[in-house]
């Protein structure tokens, strides 16, 4: 902003017939903006030709069944080149409009509270925030992430320029900064709700709250500066295009300009709540307040309004009612207040306050540097309950009243919020069952609700150096002898799967089938035009064993187990027994009995210290058909869940983590391992999802397997939910991931997540995957990397 002008009035809008809540700049028709209200319509207000200076309605929305708190434009698209209307309502819907249709085009619905604040991002993503604690991301009319953390209403949330990166402020004072659906980050600092949020840049952004202050904090988790001059709670903020200068506005009656990092110009309101702001493409300002007014303030001369509309808007402020109780005096005591010949004396800052004794009248006053003198702002009404707003806070919510019920005489009140939408029965009921009282009083409560809203009318890791486990021992849990079981690696091609190992120099490169090891390919052009890559939708399992050294090892650590966890003679015959009639297709063996499983779901209870052979022999049992049914049916399967994600958990040992991730891959090779684990999945991948720091590669292997596994069930199932979580996981652990198969693996479960979804392969994009893992696409060793993600890239242009 070039000029420094003062803002003064534009025009004001009477646009609704209640609070007008939130407000958004259109794409189209520039210059245009949206406002929502609580009369539970959404309008569309372009400027007018004419010399008014004024704006015109040309759209009403429509389609909430409660009052609409927030708004955002959703970014034009080749479906909707004028773009959407995104709303958000104290109905828990989001409703999103076209400009040509009063109606919805489609609603939202998911949230279990209000919607009171909603984001927009690239590629049609939506984020939500709402008095239920969560924010959702939402893509193509679906639901594709919820972010829980916050333990209070969501009242704020914002998209970051970088792709994945998204912000919420909540009634808890805490903001969280999300990537891929996970919380990175948690700033404190706030005393009070966290109210609004503004994006300055990639890496920094401005955050509102009660406590009257404006933060302004880096992503990286420092708060650089905190500005004051508000005197109440502070609403909304918007950020200037020199993504430097912003506005707020607040429950002190006003907006505030601030330039260069100090409040520049302050302008009070005829209206106790200043609700919502924001700056039109020209530099004008929007307000929006509690007497369902919207107000344009502008520092373009040619734009002001005329001295015959100036001087109105002054009249109608100072016939404005001040109540001191609301705070935005600041401290003030009556009786020492001087007169009139104060205003004699020039202030010394724009929207300084001044109160003056007139007789019995108290006034109150405004410096304005511009016009140079002293502006009536209100008159000031000592105990007075004439506040226009409806707002009372109670546990990070908006109530109309919250009453004090005292129900045990000399006892604690309780708070009883209430709206005056609601029903007064209801509301009583529930009030009751909270706080455990008799349903006796339930006539008492509700009349005495009646009672007091009279007159109110409802309105419209341990280092990569070396198997982790094994010290000088010959046993290696995984790794393959001569005699190889199930046959070669069905993934990595090199016919041996050895933890910890470095690749095998006679394994064919290039040309083998990255997943079986089996077949070639005539030349290098076939490979480039076939995707022999994904989807993947055949599990893939960890299948080499040594039998006799996983039944060595476990007889030498039994030997030396405390005599309360000694395995009997007999107890180690029968697991060697499992062991031998799971490690071959052709084994002579009989089947698994009852009583092995038992015996074996008995003994991965053992210390976990020692455990790590019995965790070998489960991951190879669990692919047996017989074993798979019984460890992972409805009543039995959860418990092995549970079992496998304690030993998961981020402390654990190396050796029991990796077993029990390959333990889970496993058991994708059953019907009932698959059922069991995609009714686990959100718990399953969530643990998993944090293995990923731990600095082991065998770990990292066996979780990318897990998330493709997942991928490959979920492929062409309709659940974006389900997808969305491989999508984030994966992405997090791209992250930290350096072992090339671990690498190709996830870029694996990437494509087959997206590979004939739409849906899934927009919401990837949002995330900025692609921009993740544009670094692989040059990787030539081993070269099944480079080429997975150059079809992978492609899949997302």
């Amino acid at each position: 902003m070039a000029s420094f002008n003062s803002y003064k009035l534009r025009c004001s809008i009477p646009g609704h017939e209640m609070d007008v809540r939130g407000l958004a700049a259109t794409v189209f028709p520039e210059g245009a903006f949206v406002s929502v209200s609580r009369d539970r319509t959404g309008r569309v207000w372009v400027p007018n030709s004419s010399s008014d200076k004024g704006f015109t309605e040309m759209h009403s929305m429509s389609g909430h069944s409660n009052f609409v708190s927030c708004v955002c434009i959703i970014a034009p698209s080749e479906t909707y080149p004028r773009g959407l209307v995104a709303t958000g309502g104290n109905d828990n819907n989001i409703c999103v409009f076209s400009l040509d249709r009063p109606q919805p085009l489609f609603t939202l619905k998911g949230h279990k509270n209000t919607v009171c604040t909603l984001s927009s991002g690239k590629f049609g993503t939506l984020l939500s925030g709402s008095w239920d604690t969560t924010a959702k991301v939402w893509l193509n009319e679906k639901c594709m992430m919820t972010l829980q953390g916050h333990t209070a209403a969501v009242w704020a949330v914002a998209i970051l320029p970088e792709q994945g990166l998204m912000l919420s402020g909540s009634a808890d004072k805490t903001i969280k900064l999300w990537k891929a659906g996970r919380c990175e980050k948690t700033f404190t600092g706030h005393e009070d709700c966290v109210r609004d949020l503004a994006v300055i840049s990639n890496t920094e952004f401005f955050s509102c709250s009660n406590d009257t202050s404006i933060r302004r904090w880096l992503v990286t988790g420092e708060c650089v500066q905190v500005y004051y001059s508000h005197t109440n709670f502070i609403y909304s903020l918007a950020v200037f295009p020199n993504s430097q200068d912003f506005i707020s506005t607040g429950e002190d009656r006003s907006l505030r300009i601030w330039r260069q990092g100090e409040c520049s110009q302050t302008i009070r309101l005829p209206a106790q709540s200043v609700w919502c702001c924001c700056i039109l493409p020209n530099g004008d300002i929007v307000v929006g307040a509690s007497d369902g007014i919207i107000r344009v303030f502008t520092e373009a001369e040619d734009r002001m309004a005329s001295a015959e509309d100036l001087q109105a808007f002054e009249d109608e402020l100072s016939k404005a009612t001040i109540d001191p109780k609301t705070g935005d005096l600041g401290d003030i005591k009556l009786e020492d207040l001087p007169g009139r010949e104060h205003l004699n004396e020039p202030g010394n800052r724009d929207g300084q306050t001044r109160l003056i004794k007139d007789g019995q009248k108290v006034e109150a006053y405004q410096w304005s540097v511009s016009d140079g003198r002293w502006m009536k702002i209100g008159d000031v009404v000592g105990g007075s309950n004439q506040q226009t707003s409806k707002s009372v806070m109670y546990e990070g919510k908006e109530y109309d009243y919250v009453f004090s019920i005292d129900v045990n005489e000399g006892g604690p009140s309780m708070k009883l919020p209430y709206n005056v939408t609601d029903d007064p029965w209801l509301t009583a009921h529930n009030f009751l069952q909270k706080n455990d009282l008799s349903p006796m009083f339930l006539d008492q409560v509700a009349n005495f609700i009646i009672e007091n809203t009279k007159g109110h009318v409802v309105g419209p890791a341990q280092p990569a150096g070396g198997d982790p486990f094994t010290g000088g021992a010959r046993y290696i849990p995984g790794s393959s002898s001569d005699t190889a079981g199930f046959g070669a690696d069905p993934f990595t091609g090199t016919g041996r799967y050895i933890p910890g190992s470095g690749p095998n120099p006679g394994a064919p490169v290039g040309v083998a089938d990255p997943f079986t090891g089996g077949g070639a390919y005539s030349s290098a052009a076939l490979r480039q035009t076939t995707n022999i890559y994904f989807p993947k939708t055949d599990g893939v399992t960890f299948e080499q064993a040594n039998s006799s050294q996983i039944t060595a090892k476990l007889k030498e650590l039994n030997g030396g187990a405390p005599q309360e966890h000694k395995l009997s003679e007999e107890v180690l015959e029968s697991l060697e027994r499992l062991l031998l009639s799971v490690c071959g297709l052709n084994s002579s063996e009989p089947a698994p009995t009852i009583q092995q499983i038992n015996l074996l779901w008995k003994a991965s209870h053992w210390p976990e210290d020692i455990v790590f052979p019995v965790l070998d022999i489960m991951r190879l049992a669990v692919r047996h058909p017989q074993v798979n049914e019984s460890l992972c049916g409805e009543a039995e399967g959860v418990q092995l869940c549970n079992h496998l994600l304690n030993l998961m958990r981020p402390e654990g040992r190396p050796a029991n983590q990796m077993l029990a991730l390959r333990t889970l891959c496993n058991c994708f090779s059953g019907r009932h391992g698959r059922a069991l684990l995609m009714a686990q999945r959100e718990t399953v991948l969530s643990r998993a999802a944090d293995l990923a720091t731990v600095c082991n590669k065998n770990i990292h292997i066996a979780l990318a397997t897990l998330v493709l596994n997942y991928a490959g069930c979920l492929h062409l199932q309709p659940d974006l939910e389900a997808k969305a979580q491989c999508l984030s996981v994966a992405s997090r652990a791209l992250e930290t991931v350096q072992d090339k198969e671990a690498v190709f693996r996830l870029l694996v479960a990437l494509g087959t997540t997206v590979a004939s979804d739409q849906t899934a392969q927009d919401l990837a994009r949002s995330l900025g995957v692609s921009s993740q893992i544009s670094k692989y696409s040059s990787v030539s060793d081993p070269s099944k990397v480079g080429e997975c993600c150059q079809l992978l890239l492609k899949e997302l242009q």
